[in-house]
């Protein structure tokens, strides 16, 4: 698991930033340094980064909302508290924590920040060339401890966590009204047999030394106080409490933090979208035409159908068009049911070369037999066209004969001799 880096940003601009690196667990690899924020930045390579802001611009609050808000939490919380603030809501940026901890019974703890510190805080980091992954409330990490009270003096300002409670911040002067709230009751209700809990209280050197006699005199009010100094600063202390990761991330909504994939996804989405467009058009391109050729075939079956229908007549199932007619043609050609057609028709050709101005009107060949309906210029023709029929070995027989305005029409049947 990678390292830490736990960066505080000062309460005043003229104050310096200070910084740690830890472990995984929250114990120190490095000795805390301060000074301009840019001189953290090679702290940051490789390592998760987090960012605490003053507490005493960050005000924690607890409401109760429905159990089962699921999604439209985020959505609820800022109505839930607008009455409760002075500001624009739109003007404050709002950040939930975990719901339903031992600290928080049927409450959501949300952190609420006006945006424009949030916006100047994350323009410092990046102006510093650091990328934060977290970020939280400096006094949101004060370790909480069931069985006592907490405090942190620090500077002018001092952080109590009663024990079981959310951390509350007030200023250092107030120190006495601060530690009844550790207390859990008013001060003046303190007698020697109802003292309250311990108390831990963790300080600064300086701090100590202008507040220590004011602490001693509540001695009595506690069960007990533990007094730790940070020589070092606060940073390792709050440090401890990160991988419980227990604070709440301010990091929320429009502030949270891009992600790899999210980042490579923006980059890609252009690129994306003309893949999905060509895509589009291919499919939209071949859905057309597919449509075209089922319009072709179509066309074509009707004409498969019709010129089967002319080529075959008295059959009317088209299936297997093509073999069938090729099976038909092969027999004309080869022998079969029509070896005597094209012997005929060639005969025929021969026959009327001697009646000149005859013309075959229509033609119909079953069972072996050419059925021939002409037109010729007198009888006499079809006559002649009959005889040479015979003289080249065929049974001609003139079937039918009649006068028209044009001259002479008349059937002959034209059959192989002996069938």
């Amino acid at each position: 698991m990678a390292d830490w880096l736990l960066i505080r940003l000062p309460r005043a601009p003229a104050e310096q930033a200070s910084w740690i690196v830890v472990d995984a667990r929250g114990a120190a690899i490095e000795s805390p340094a301060g000074g301009p924020l840019a001189l953290a930045q090679p702290a940051a390579a490789g390592r998760h980064v987090c960012v605490l802001v003053p507490g005493t611009d960050v005000l924690m609050m607890e409401p109760e909302l429905p159990a089962k808000a699921g999604t439209k939490l985020a959505q609820m919380v800022p109505y839930a508290l607008e009455e409760q603030l002075a500001e624009d809501i739109d003007d404050l940026h709002f950040a939930i924590g975990r719901r339903g901890g031992a600290d928080f019974a049927g409450r959501t703890p949300v952190a609420v920040v006006a945006r424009a510190l949030m916006d100047d805080w994350l323009s410092a980091v990046q102006a510093a060339g650091i990328v934060a992954e977290r970020m939280y409330a400096d006094t949101d990490l004060l370790p909480a401890n069931p069985g006592q009270a907490v405090a942190w003096l620090d500077g002018d300002m001092i952080v109590v966590r009663p024990a079981g409670g959310a951390p509350v911040t007030m200023p250092a002067d107030a120190l006495a009204e601060a530690l009844a709230l550790a207390l859990a009751r008013p001060a003046d209700e303190f007698t020697v047999e109802n003292r309250g809990a311990g108390l831990i209280l963790y300080t600064g050197a300086a701090e100590w030394q202008q507040h220590g006699p004011a602490v001693e005199a509540l001695r009595d009010q506690f069960d007990g106080i533990k007094v730790q100094v940070l020589s070092d600063g606060p940073l390792a202390l709050l440090a401890q409490q990160l991988p419980a990761d227990a604070a709440i991330n301010l990091l929320q909504g429009s502030y949270a933090p891009q992600t790899s994939q999210t980042v490579g996804w923006r980059s890609w989405r252009v690129a994306a979208v003309l893949l999905a467009c060509l895509v589009g058009l291919h499919v939209a391109g071949k859905a057309t035409e597919l449509v075209v050729l089922k319009k072709r075939e179509h066309t074509l079956d009707a004409s498969i159908d019709q010129a089967f229908r002319a080529a075959m007549p008295g059959e009317y199932n088209t299936t297997d068009a093509r073999r069938r007619m090729q099976q038909r043609l092969m027999s004309a050609r080869g022998g079969g049911e029509f070896s005597g057609l094209l012997p005929a028709l060639g005969a025929l050709a021969v026959a009327r070369n001697g009646a000149p101005g005859t013309l075959v009107q229509a033609l119909s060949f079953r069972e072996g037999a050419v059925d021939l309906k002409l037109a010729a210029p007198n009888a006499e023709s079809l006559d002649r066209i009959s005889r040479a029929l015979r003289d080249n070995g065929w049974q001609a027989d003139l079937t039918a004969g009649n006068a028209a305005k044009s001259g002479y029409e008349g059937r002959i049947q034209i059959r192989p001799k002996g069938s």
